[in-house]
């Protein structure tokens, strides 16, 4: 069967996402959109996790955790968790491994926790669109030793992703699955990037505003909607813990 996915959306958490990006509003419209499957990845955090998975859960949507590292060479990789308690671990670690940059509110804006009633409940201080000062290969052995997926964050963009950055995508990270943005089709992105074409690919929406997240348009074929299958897909024989 397939199903709509959509692995890639920020909460207010970034300090680039919009504030209307709370659980509520995030659950609910990709309801609206008919998706069957989203994660939830804000800049090198997790902390809006708990609320999100907890309003998924009574609304029957499933969510993946997940968080988006910006690794010290400026480059975004998604990772995607099967439990909580693996992206809070990796949280964990970033937060320990960010810079000590106090977050410029007016400038970035705001860095927004919040519970399940879309209450804020705290900030994070710390500015989590800088890089942290884990490498792609660090980055890659922590979230894989939780028993998380890596997958290449929007490998066709000139900025944060592997492809501009490190111009390569090492052979020793065993990567499957590539994401693709959505502004150019696949044919035409593999057509400028022809070594992309050895991977399989996701496309996700980055979105930051609750217009920008997925309509039913993005597809994984999937036997049934689990949290197993959908990691089997995306990476093969990876450690389940």
């Amino acid at each position: 069967m397939k199903f709509a996915v959509d692995l890639h959306i920020h909460s207010a958490l970034s300090p680039c996402g919009d504030e209307d990006m709370t659980p509520n509003n995030i659950v609910n419209m990709a309801l609206l959109k008919g998706l069957d499957m989203i994660a939830v990845t804000d800049h090198n955090s997790a902390a809006n996790l708990p609320a999100v998975l907890e309003v998924g859960k009574k609304q029957g949507l499933m969510i993946v955790p997940g968080i988006e590292v910006q690794t010290k060479e400026e480059v975004h990789i998604i990772c995607l968790f099967r439990t909580l308690q693996s992206a809070l671990k990796l949280d964990e670690i970033i937060y320990n491994c960010l810079p000590d940059i106090p977050n410029n509110e007016e400038v970035f804006g705001r860095q927004l926790i919040m519970n399940s009633e879309d209450q804020i409940v705290g900030k994070v201080d710390k500015l989590l669109i800088s890089s942290c000062a884990l490498s792609v290969n660090d980055v890659f052995i922590l979230a894989n030793g939780l028993g998380g997926v890596c997958i290449p964050a929007h490998v066709d963009r000139p900025a944060y992703s592997i492809t501009a950055n490190l111009g390569f995508i090492p052979p020793s990270l065993k990567v499957k699955t590539v994401e693709l943005s959505k502004k150019d089709s696949p044919e035409i992105i593999m057509k400028r990037h022809p070594f992309l074409k050895k991977y399989d690919y996701i496309i996700s929406s980055d979105a930051h505003y609750l217009w920008d997240i997925s309509e039913r348009e993005f597809f994984v074929e999937m036997e049934f909607l689990s949290f197993t299958n959908l990691f089997d897909i995306l990476c093969p024989n990876q450690k389940k813990l």
